[in-house]
């Protein structure tokens, strides 16, 4: 297919079933829509099969950057071959857009069977993800970073094969002038690696990063990060570790934590370098061999003259210091251990001391010392962290405590005990009260439940009504949920909305008059409305070749969405064997002939036999041929014609004797 500037230009928004691309190409039916383009179900004319046809939003060809690049990642992502990666069959311009022609994948996307299912089991999750690896490792060996990796890219057949598609279309998304403009937030928000969010070239290990996310989601029902806007998301990918999934699904194993942490590091060097070295350990996972937790490699602060190295940290949360500030910041060096009799001796020493001067000054009547009062120093608003040191730096023991909070972010102080402003002993205990973020509720199973049934359960579980929409459906009776979001088990913020999707029952559609219509009509018109259809040819002296002759249900029918209509297609008048018609007089093989719908042609052929005149000697085609009505028999009519008449002349001969005398 060919990028031909001189195709006829038509709105791609009118595009419609049965719209024609190009010669080659056919519209049936509308699949998708996503923020680049649409995606529709067609058929090849030329192969006769059914392929999945991306067309671009008009915006996005209207920019010329953008179609090089995006003809160029197009013909990078056609060389790609695998059995996990969606074949690009082809490419093209047509009707003012360009669209790409993909392998159509009978299934559902994963996007979808995470709405409707929630958490996979870790065994069919970590499946999942291998084969994704595999995919991407193609794609990384031929040069090709995929740039979005999300549910909503990975297809999951009916026969149970994982399919990637998007191949090398983030790429030119990524680069188009639209998206680098400022606040454009590039990829899925959701899913994209730490680097993406902070504007920097994405690699191979950021699709690595995407997988480990979709991986989190798989196993716990939800993304790692969540909230109100694409920027937040974004922030936490760059700056907040993700709880383990484990400690969202029981039974995620540690295992399987130690991939997920792997591939979700935030600084690429710590992550896995390849798709192939995260699919290794994913298979290590499937055989029960036991995978290590990866260090935590995060940056340390040092002094202004310090090298600024980086080191390596537990994964394990160190407990807050609880010491006094000389504690917490000298060195204490272990002295050898031949000193430590000396050491204890000394130190007995000045504790037996210090009593001896105590009981000295109470025997001579010293009054009681008056407490240092200090005041509590003000750390709301602040990180933990900041508010530790800032209270161990004035000399304050500390204790902390978390509670949710709805306004304060996450690990930031909310208020102490006692509070700021407070005069207290030096050195008494401060109560501090961290933010662990808003209060969360898990999201109650309503798949399957009626409207109402639904709506209370949510609410008594403290979360809100969001959007309800309806649909038909086939399996659900009206009024019930067929879809919720977010999914069961998801935990959410209290009053957070929870939508629905109500059936409205099997839809029903009329079925059309397709009598007299071609096969090809006929079955677009009956596709169109949603509707299966089988063929069945029959013989037909009314209806013409090729057309049809009824359908079952008749027309003005009403049937369910999804349910198969028969048609009957003609084959025309149905053939006939030509009779004998050796021995019948002209006029009777003229009424057999006349009858089975043939016609005759006679000419007459001389016979000796007068038995067989007027009588048929011989026909073309013989006996037992088969011909369609209308067809023409030749026969020959024996005609007698008796043999010529001989005449025989007879002379005779009168011969007159002579007598002679005596």
């Amino acid at each position: 297919m060919s990028w031909d500037e001189s195709l006829p230009t038509i709105r791609p928004s009118s595009m419609d079933a049965q719209t024609a691309l190009t010669d080659r190409y056919q519209i049936t039916s509308h699949l998708a829509r996503g923020g680049m383009a649409d995606v529709y179900e067609g058929r090849d004319n030329l192969l006769n099969r059914r392929v999945a046809i991306k067309v671009l939003h008009s915006q996005y060809s209207a920019d010329e950057a953008f179609v090089k690049r995006f003809r160029r990642e197009a013909q990078a992502a056609a060389n790609l071959s695998h059995p996990n990666i969606v074949g690009i069959y082809d490419w093209g311009q047509a009707q003012n857009t360009y669209f790409i022609v993909m392998e159509l994948v009978d299934g559902r996307s994963l996007r979808d069977v995470l709405r409707s299912e929630g958490a996979l089991l870790p065994r069919r999750a970590t499946e999942i993800t291998a084969e994704v690896a595999a995919a991407l490792s193609v794609a990384h060996q031929a040069g090709l970073v995929h740039r979005d990796v999300k549910p909503g890219n990975i297809l999951l057949a009916k026969d149970g094969t994982v399919k990637v598609t998007d191949f090398g279309i983030a790429r030119a998304w990524d680069d188009s002038q639209e998206l680098t403009r400022t606040g454009a937030v590039i990829g899925t928000a959701t899913y994209f690696s730490p680097e993406q969010a902070q504007g920097a070239a994405a690699d191979a290990r950021s699709d690595v990063y995407s997988l480990g996310v979709v991986l989190y989601e798989m196993l716990t029902g939800r993304p790692p990060y969540t909230g109100d806007s694409p920027m937040s998301v974004a922030f936490q990918h760059v700056s907040t570790e993700a709880p383990l999934p484990s400690s969202l699904n029981a039974d995620v194993s540690p295992s399987l934590d130690a991939v997920v942490a792997k591939a979700m590091r935030k600084d690429p060097v710590a992550r896995y370098q390849t798709a192939d070295e995260m699919r290794s350990d994913l298979l290590s996972v499937l055989k029960g061999e036991e995978v290590g937790m990866p260090p935590l490699i995060v940056p340390v602060a040092v002094p202004a003259n310090g090298d600024g190295a980086t080191r390596v940290m537990s994964t394990t949360p160190v407990p807050p210091a609880t010491a006094p500030p000389d504690e917490m910041y000298r060195d204490v060096e272990e002295e050898p251990s031949s000193q430590m009799p000396f050491i204890l001796t000394a130190f007995g020493l000045l504790l037996a001391l210090g009593g001896l001067i105590f009981l000295l000054f109470q025997l001579a009547g010293g009054g009681e010392e008056e407490p240092t009062l200090v005041e509590v120093p003000n750390v709301t608003g602040i990180s933990q962290a900041e508010a530790l040191q800032r209270l161990q730096q004035d000399g304050f023991l500390v204790t902390t405590f978390f509670e949710s909070s709805d306004t304060v972010p996450a690990g930031d102080v909310i208020r102490t005990e006692p509070t700021f402003g407070t005069m207290v002993e030096e050195g008494s205990t401060i109560e501090v009260y961290v933010s662990s973020g808003p209060e969360e509720i898990e999201v109650p199973p309503v798949v399957g439940q009626t409207r109402a049934e639904a709506e209370r359960l949510i609410t008594e579980a403290g979360l809100s009504i969001g959007e309800v929409t309806e649909r038909a459906d086939a399996t659900f009776a009206e009024g019930i949920v067929i879809e919720q979001d977010p999914p069961q088990g998801v935990r959410v913020g209290v009053d957070a909305p929870v939508n629905l999707v109500v059936s409205t029952g099997p839809e029903t559609v009329v079925v059309p008059n397709l009598v007299n219509l071609s096969e090809r009509d006929a079955t677009a018109q009956l596709q169109s409305l949603g509707l299966l259809v089988r063929v069945q040819d029959e013989y037909s002296d009314e209806v013409a070749r090729d057309l049809v002759i009824r359908s079952d249900p008749v027309a003005d029918s009403e049937v369910q969405l999804g349910d198969t209509v028969l048609i009957v297609v003609s084959q025309g008048p149905a053939p006939v064997e030509v009779p004998d018609l050796i021995g019948l007089s002209q006029a009777e093989a003229e009424a057999a002939l006349a009858e089975l719908g043939l016609t005759m042609s006679a000419d007459t052929q001389g016979v000796a036999d007068s038995e067989q005149d007027g009588l048929v000697i011989d026909q073309n085609p013989n006996a037992g041929e088969v011909l369609l009505p209308g067809d023409t028999v030749n026969v020959a009519i024996g005609e007698f014609t008796p043999p010529p008449t001989t005449t025989t002349t007879t002379t005779t001969t009168t011969t007159t004797p002579t007598t002679t005398a005596p």
